[in-house]
């Protein structure tokens, strides 16, 4: 590939106008196909293994010229984000609280990483001596973030499907540019796992396959973002994340000691990323909007979040979280909420069930149609009348 020497020029420029936006790492790649993935997303799609998240069309993943007209290369794009809190909440004895996931930290990085996208494309506009066309994409684009990453020479995808840098670790947002301008491509980062598998054996719902796929519908963190009822067999090992999962990075060789706070919107406020559960159980769409709207982990609303409050506390064994489970059963008009309460009441009371709360819950299953959240409630009586006291 030949490639001017103004475009060399010009790719210089980029990559010191990227540091003085905030960007942390830029690469750059050619625009061709990513062959190596079309047969790897069409087995994930048959064998049901997509979260539905993704976009749908893979032709659309893999071929940049059916998204974008006489496409010539791809700049790729990451920003660093922390791994630990400077400050947590206070530990008071009796409150419990729940956690979001590290990439749901500070302001949402779609928004973040877009606004540097827009200041960088803005820059090549003014500086290139050719028309130029772009499109930008992050996280939801047609696109697979990590191939273009890895292909810009970003990083490698590691055994989780997480890309990894030599900087960051695996702790960084990443995005990506189209364009129709031609620059000379980067040197991609050799496979770096070695015979390491900590993340797979780790992975709490053997979700990882070990060779950058995955199971996403058994993921942890696609569990904490669905809206229906979460299968019983995840429930217990969500913990108390209710967005998110960080297991697999967390165990990496790669994170061990990474921990970068370069950008203030990316700062964590521990008060929302450590809340206290029980005030979520009731929070109001406008209280919602207000405290976490911002936040990535926002973007599906306030019902699955409240649901894995009360999970979580189940998974705490919360007995003071039972008057609060008994007003959500009550008064909540959402049946999958009212099921879980009744789930997360019968597991916190496994062995000290009293008649009263029986009662309650057979008076509460009557009003319910639903069948799956009747199946709740009868299972939770069950389980309660077992081991009445």
């Amino acid at each position: 590939m030949e490639v001017s020497l103004i475009n060399l020029e010009l790719k210089e420029k980029i990559k010191q106008k990227a540091q003085e936006i905030g960007i942390d790492k830029i690469g750059f790649t050619h625009a061709e196909p990513f062959y190596e993935l079309e047969e790897k997303l069409h087995i994930q799609k048959e064998k049901g293994y997509t979260s539905g998240f993704e976009h749908d069309v893979i032709e659309e993943r893999i071929y940049p010229d059916k998204i974008f007209s006489k496409p010539r290369s791809i700049i790729a794009i990451a920003v660093a984000y922390p791994s630990k809190m400077r400050t947590k909440p206070p530990r008071v004895k009796g409150e419990r609280r729940g956690e979001f996931a590290r990439a749901s930290w500070g302001s949402d990085y779609h928004d973040v990483l877009r606004k540097r996208m827009d200041l960088l494309i803005e820059f090549i506009r003014a500086e290139a001596n050719e028309k130029a066309d772009f499109k930008p994409m992050v996280d939801t684009g047609e696109l697979v973030d990590v191939a273009v990453a890895q292909r810009a020479g970003l990083g490698f995808i590691g055994r989780n499907g997480l890309l990894i840098t030599k900087e960051f670790g695996s702790y960084v947002y990443l995005g990506e540019i189209i364009t129709n301008l031609e620059f000379a491509p980067d040197v991609e980062v050799p496979f770096g796992c070695g015979e390491c598998t900590r993340c797979v054996t780790a992975c709490p719902t053997s979700a990882l396959f070990g060779d950058g796929r995955m199971n996403a519908q058994k993921c942890l963190s696609y569990q904490t973002q669905t809206k229906g009822y979460m299968p019983k067999e995840y429930r217990r090992k969500m913990g108390h994340m209710i967005y998110g999962c960080d297991i697999c990075q967390i165990v990496c060789p790669y994170n061990k000691g990474v921990d970068s706070h370069f950008h203030e919107d990316m700062e964590p406020d521990p008060e929302k990323t450590m809340p206290l559960l029980k005030p979520i159980l009731t929070i109001s769409n406008r209280e919602f909007k207000d405290t976490y709207g911002e936040m990535a982990g926002s973007w599906r609303g306030k019902k699955p979040l409240q649901r894995n409050a009360i999970i979580a506390l189940a998974n705490y064994r919360d007995r003071t979280a039972i008057p609060d489970l008994l007003r959500v059963i009550d008064q909540d008009p959402r049946p999958m909420i009212r099921g879980t309460a009744a789930w997360a009441i019968s597991v916190i009371l496994k062995r000290e069930a009293n008649e009263d709360v029986v009662s309650f819950l057979n008076e509460a299953l009557s009003k319910e149609t639903d069948d799956e959240t009747i199946e709740e409630f009868q299972t939770a009586i069950s389980l309660m009348k077992e081991n009445l006291t």
